[in-house]
Protein backbone atom coordinates (compact mmCIF):
# COMPACT_ATOMS: atom_id res chain seq x y z
CA UNK A 1 0.00 0.00 0.00
CA UNK A 2 3.15 2.56 1.16
CA UNK A 3 4.83 1.73 -2.14
CA UNK A 4 1.58 2.26 -4.30
CA UNK A 5 0.75 5.94 -2.46
CA UNK A 6 4.48 6.98 -2.75
CA UNK A 7 4.30 6.05 -6.79
CA UNK A 8 1.37 8.29 -7.14
CA UNK A 9 2.69 11.11 -4.69
CA UNK A 10 5.87 11.41 -6.69
CA UNK A 11 4.25 11.13 -10.57
CA UNK A 12 1.47 13.81 -11.08
CA UNK A 13 0.57 11.99 -14.51
CA UNK A 14 -1.05 8.81 -12.29
CA UNK A 15 -2.84 11.43 -9.92
CA UNK A 16 -6.27 10.27 -11.12
CA UNK A 17 -5.52 6.49 -9.58
CA UNK A 18 -5.35 8.23 -6.16
CA UNK A 19 -9.85 7.73 -5.85
CA UNK A 20 -8.61 3.57 -6.63
CA UNK A 21 -5.76 4.07 -3.90
CA UNK A 22 -8.52 5.46 -1.21
CA UNK A 23 -10.92 2.74 -2.01
CA UNK A 24 -8.92 0.18 -1.67
CA UNK A 25 -6.94 1.44 1.35
CA UNK A 26 -10.23 1.90 3.02
CA UNK A 27 -12.07 -1.46 3.13
CA UNK A 28 -8.54 -3.92 2.02
CA UNK A 29 -5.44 -1.98 4.02
CA UNK A 30 -4.26 -2.15 7.20
CA UNK A 31 -5.12 0.03 10.00
CA UNK A 32 -2.65 3.21 9.76
CA UNK A 33 -4.01 2.89 5.62
CA UNK A 34 -7.33 2.87 6.78
CA UNK A 35 -7.23 6.30 8.83
CA UNK A 36 -4.86 7.85 6.42
CA UNK A 37 -7.32 6.82 3.79
CA UNK A 38 -10.25 8.17 5.74
CA UNK A 39 -7.83 11.45 6.63
CA UNK A 40 -7.49 11.87 2.72
CA UNK A 41 -11.37 11.71 2.37
CA UNK A 42 -11.83 14.89 4.83
CA UNK A 43 -10.60 17.22 2.32
CA UNK A 44 -10.72 15.40 -1.24
CA UNK A 45 -10.28 18.02 -3.34
CA UNK A 46 -7.60 20.00 -1.64
CA UNK A 47 -5.75 16.37 -1.84
CA UNK A 48 -6.55 15.92 -5.39
CA UNK A 49 -5.37 19.33 -6.45
CA UNK A 50 -2.32 18.67 -4.73
CA UNK A 51 -1.55 15.33 -6.13
CA UNK A 52 -2.69 16.40 -9.59
CA UNK A 53 -1.44 20.06 -10.60
CA UNK A 54 1.49 21.50 -10.95
CA UNK A 55 2.33 24.19 -8.37
CA UNK A 56 5.79 25.62 -9.82
CA UNK A 57 4.51 29.05 -9.86
CA UNK A 58 3.49 29.27 -6.38
CA UNK A 59 6.61 27.40 -4.67
CA UNK A 60 8.84 29.91 -6.96
CA UNK A 61 7.25 32.94 -5.80
CA UNK A 62 7.64 31.84 -2.29
CA UNK A 63 10.93 30.63 -2.13
CA UNK A 64 12.99 33.97 -1.63
CA UNK A 65 10.33 34.96 0.95
CA UNK A 66 11.17 31.58 2.99
CA UNK A 67 14.64 31.42 2.66
CA UNK A 68 15.00 35.10 4.51
CA UNK A 69 12.31 33.49 6.63
CA UNK A 70 15.20 30.67 7.70
CA UNK A 71 18.47 32.94 7.93
CA UNK A 72 16.39 35.51 10.40
CA UNK A 73 14.38 32.54 12.25
CA UNK A 74 14.10 33.80 16.01
CA UNK A 75 16.85 37.11 15.31
CA UNK A 76 14.58 39.99 14.10
CA UNK A 77 10.39 41.43 14.55
CA UNK A 78 8.32 41.23 11.71
CA UNK A 79 9.41 44.61 10.71
CA UNK A 80 12.85 43.67 10.09
CA UNK A 81 11.23 40.85 8.27
CA UNK A 82 8.89 42.84 5.98
CA UNK A 83 11.71 45.21 4.80
CA UNK A 84 14.49 42.20 4.36
CA UNK A 85 11.96 40.70 1.47
CA UNK A 86 10.14 44.12 0.16
CA UNK A 87 14.24 45.23 -0.75
CA UNK A 88 14.35 41.76 -1.92
CA UNK A 89 12.02 42.12 -4.88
Amino acid sequence: MRRIFVGLARDRQRGHLLADWVREAGTNGPGPARGFAGFLRQDWDAVLAGMTRDSGVVEGARQPFKTIKRQMYGRGSFRLLRTRVLLRS
